[in-house]
C-alpha cells in the first residue's frame, strides 16, 4: 500500500478567554481558533511496526521521539481499537515547538487522520474523539483543522465561517511551556477569572459572510488572557508584538495560545509580505511566516 500523507496546519488563537480553573486543575477556555497556511507534513508508510522519524529544519527541537505526540496518539488509538493497522511515521518539522500554535497537537491530529484513513474509521468515531482529547487539549480542534469557537478544555467546538485573513506570524525561537504560563496566571482550583455574568454570556462573532473588517472589529473587543502572564515568563513576547505593531498596515497584533508566537492581521497579502520582510531584516534570528488564516 502506498504511503499516506497529511498536513498538520498551525493553529492560531485569534482570541483566548480564560473562564477559570476547574476543581480538577484544568482550565476552562473560550477561544476563536483559525488555521494558517503553514504546516508540518506527516507521512505514514503502513507496516507492522509503529515508529517515528523526524526530518526538516526544526526536527532537532522535537525532543525525545518516544515522547512525541504522534506516537502518543497512535498508541492510545491502538489501545482503543483492537487490531489497529499502524506503520512508520515520518514527520517533516517546519513549525516551531512549544510556540502556542499547536505544532505538536497538529502533528498528533494528522496522525489520527492518517490512521483513520488506513483503518477505514470515521473521524466522528467516538474512539478517535476520545483519543484526541486524551492526547492534548488542542488536538480535537486540530483534528478538524477549521475555524471554530473552542470552549471547555478544548473538546467543545462550534464551527465558524471566517474570511481569509492575510497575516504575519512571528516566533522569537524561544520555547514557552504552557504549564509555566498557567502557573504565572495563578488561578487556584475552582477559581473563576471572570464574573458569573460573563461566564453565562455567549460570545458574539460575525455571522457567515462577515467581512475581514467585521472580524477585526469584533476581535479587537477581545484579548488573549494568557498574553500578560506569558510576557512575564518570556519578556521577548512584548518585543514581538511591538515589532508587528510597527509594521505598516497591521490591523490587530496579538499573541497566539500560550506563546511565544504572535501574529498580526493585515488588509491584504501585499502588506503582510512587506511586514514580514521588514521583521526578517530587523530580526534575522526570528521565525517569520507571511500567509493567510482561514
Amino acid at each position: 500500500m502506498p504511503a499516506l500523507i497529511e498536513e498538520g496546519r498551525a493553529k492560531v488563537n485569534l482570541s483566548l478567554r480564560v473562564i477559570g480553573r476547574r476543581t480538577d486543575g484544568y482550565h476552562d477556555l473560550e477561544s476563536v481558533v483559525a488555521f494558517a497556511d503553514c504546516a508540518d507534513r506527516l507521512t505514514l508508510d503502513p507496516g507492522a511496526e509503529l515508529k517515528l522519524t523526524t526530518t526538516g529544519p526544526l526536527a532537532s527541537f522535537c525532543g525525545e521521539t518516544a515522547d512525541n505526540l504522534v506516537l502518543k496518539a497512535a498508541r492510545l488509538l491502538a489501545d482503543a481499537v483492537p487490531g489497529l493497522k499502524v506503520g512508520a511515521f515520518s514527520l517533516d518539522k517546519v513549525l516551531p515547538v512549544a510556540a502556542g500554535i499547536g505544532g505538536g497537537s497538529a502533528d498528533a491530529a494528522a496522525a489520527l487522520r492518517l490512521l483513520a484513513r488506513l483503518n477505514g474509521l470515521s473521524l466522528d468515531d467516538v474512539r478517535i474523539q476520545e483519543v484526541a482529547l486524551a492526547t492534548g487539549a488542542d488536538v480535537p480542534v486540530c483534528l478538524v483543522s477549521r475555524a471554530c469557537d473552542m470552549t471547555g478544555v478544548g473538546e467543545q467546538l462550534l464551527p465558524l465561517s471566517v474570511p481569509t485573513m492575510p497575516c504575519v506570524m512571528v516566533n522569537p525561537r524561544l520555547a514557552v511551556a504552557t504549564k509555566d504560563v498557567f502557573a504565572a496566571l495563578g488561578l487556584r482550583n475552582g477559581e473563576l477569572l471572570v464574573g458569573a455574568t460573563d461566564v453565562l454570556r455567549s460570545p458574539s462573532w460575525p455571522d457567515a459572510g462577515g467581512s475581514l473588517e467585521d472580524w477585526v472589529e469584533a476581535l479587537a473587543t477581545s484579548s488573549n488572557d494568557l498574553e500578560e502572564p506569558a510576557t512575564r515568563v518570556q519578556p521577548v513576547i512584548g518585543e514581538v508584538i511591538s515589532a508587528l505593531n510597527a509594521t505598516n498596515g497591521a490591523w490587530l497584533a496579538r499573541m497566539s495560545g500560550s506563546g511565544a508566537t504572535c501574529f498580526a492581521i493585515y488588509e491584504n497579502t501585499a502588506d503582510a509580505r512587506r511586514a514580514a520582510e521588514k521583521i526578517r531584516h530587523e530580526q534575522p534570528g526570528w521565525w517569520v511566516h507571511s500567509g493567510t488564516l482561514s
